[in-house]
């Protein structure tokens, strides 16, 4: 079978396609022959060596596929079942616990494989009706929007939530928020993705670009008072922001980093009088992405899949993300 290997220290030139045996599963296991998985910024700063991981580590953290085999102990899953992976395959349910948070394509192998043995506790079903290439785009980025929104936001009919950009995340936040009768402001770079945004249901666009201010831009849309939710993935450079935009008590979902890990000015003082909600949002565990599928059964949301790239071709996946080309998510495909 096909693979994906990392060398050390990490770089897109140290990708290396590998020729390697199938696996065989153990008592609990499952062999998942892997059809898609899709990019998140984690596994690019992985494939970057920015997120150090052991030589040789097998990358990306999201799949969905079909069981093929099972162990003599599984009970859960039948060959033929359509699954998807959960980033974290030890947390299934409760509160983060360290030793449960051990991430898929970085502390472990991933899914840049054409099958995989994992535990049968470590993946869910998918939505009805979904494709596995659709369902590869949900373990990451649909459940952190989920988490973000539903878990820790209580997000509400008739309130008013703030994505940045056009990632996974924010694409899967801006389609959660107009099914539960939110209103979306949208900030983007270029007029091409603003219409794009405009098609799902955002109800204003902000150019960041023309706007760098743009949490005063988010205040003059909300007479001044400041949206409920800001889904905040850019980090050191867009939480200023956030803050300026968010209302008195409103919920910050702090997701990515995108443009930096460190926030540069001082912004304590305006948190604590505005009296904000900060949420760390990495994922969630399992009985949440079931939460999620039960929820996706009753909607018409569908992802948005802007490119597919073949796994030989990964490397060329990534740097057409760092190049920032894509809207949604971008996919992978492991048959050829």
């Amino acid at each position: 079978m096909r693979q994906i290997q990392l060398k050390s220290p990490g770089g897109l030139n140290n990708l290396k396609l590998v020729t390697t045996s199938e696996p065989t599963p153990a008592s609990d296991q499952v062999i998942i022959k892997v059809a898609a998985s899709s990019l998140n910024f984690h596994d690019l700063l992985v494939a970057l060596g920015q997120i150090p991981t052991e030589d040789g580590r097998v990358v990306l953290s999201d799949c969905a596929g079909e069981v093929v085999s099972t162990g003599a102990g599984v009970t859960r899953w039948k060959t033929g079942d359509s699954i998807m992976s959960c980033c974290y395959p030890h947390w299934v349910d409760g509160p983060p616990q360290a030793k449960l948070l051990s991430f898929i394509g970085d502390n472990e192998d991933g899914y840049a494989t054409e099958y995989i043995a994992i535990g049968e506790s470590s993946i869910t079903s998918i939505p009805t009706g979904w494709s596995l290439p659709e369902a590869a785009t949900l373990p990451c980025a649909g459940l952190t929007a989920w988490r973000a929104l539903v878990e820790q936001g209580n997000l509400q009919a008739g309130q008013t939530v703030l994505i940045q950009g056009s990632g996974g995340v924010s694409i899967f936040a801006l389609q959660l928020a107009k099914s539960l009768g939110a209103k979306v402001i949208a900030t983007t770079s270029s007029e091409e993705k603003a219409e794009k945004l405009r098609a799902l249901g955002a109800d204003d666009i902000i150019n960041y670009k023309e706007q760098p201010a743009w949490g005063k831009a988010v205040l003059s849309k909300t007479d001044g008072e400041g949206v409920d939710h800001v889904i905040e993935v850019g980090g050191g450079g867009t939480f200023g922001e956030s803050v300026r935009a968010v209302k008195m008590g409103g919920h910050i979902a702090l997701i990515g980093v995108l443009s930096g890990p460190a926030v540069s000015e001082i912004i304590l003082p305006r948190i604590f009088m505005k009296q904000i909600n900060l949420s760390g949002i990495a994922m969630a565990n399992q009985q949440s992405q079931l939460a999620m599928v039960e929820f996706l059964n009753q909607s018409s949301i569908r992802p948005v899949i802007s490119d597919t790239y073949d796994l030989a071709d990964l490397a060329s996946a990534f740097e057409h993300q760092i190049a920032n080309k894509h809207f949604g998510k971008i996919s992978i495909n492991m048959n050829h």
